[in-house]
């Protein structure tokens, strides 16, 4: 099973040190994309400040003790009954 993306779209992110450069803010980069994860690994679409074109990375690039991730956990449904989410009862239909 795929595993949730931890960043989301707009997130700056620090890549880790010899992925691209090693000036630390030339590794600062801002998520474009968050792209089908591939396998068990979550995979972005990220852009540099300055250029004009999308990498495309993995999460086990990303130095996450030096990015921060604004994705909250997805907070479960309120009815978990196992019922139907479409309720009949509150359709209105105009005659």
């Amino acid at each position: 099973m795929a595993q949730a993306p931890k960043y989301t779209v707009g997130d700056r992110i620090v890549l880790k040190d010899g992925f691209v450069r090693t000036e630390m803010e030339s590794r600062t980069c801002r998520i474009a994309a968050v792209l089908p994860s591939e396998g068990r690994r979550s995979q972005y679409r990220v852009r540099f400040e300055g250029e004009n074109f999308d990498r495309r990375i993995f999460d086990s690039d990303i130095d996450a003790a030096q990015s921060i991730s604004s994705a909250q956990p997805v907070a479960a449904a309120a009815d978990t009954s196992g019922g139907s989410w479409l309720k009949t009862s509150s359709i209105r239909v105009r005659k």
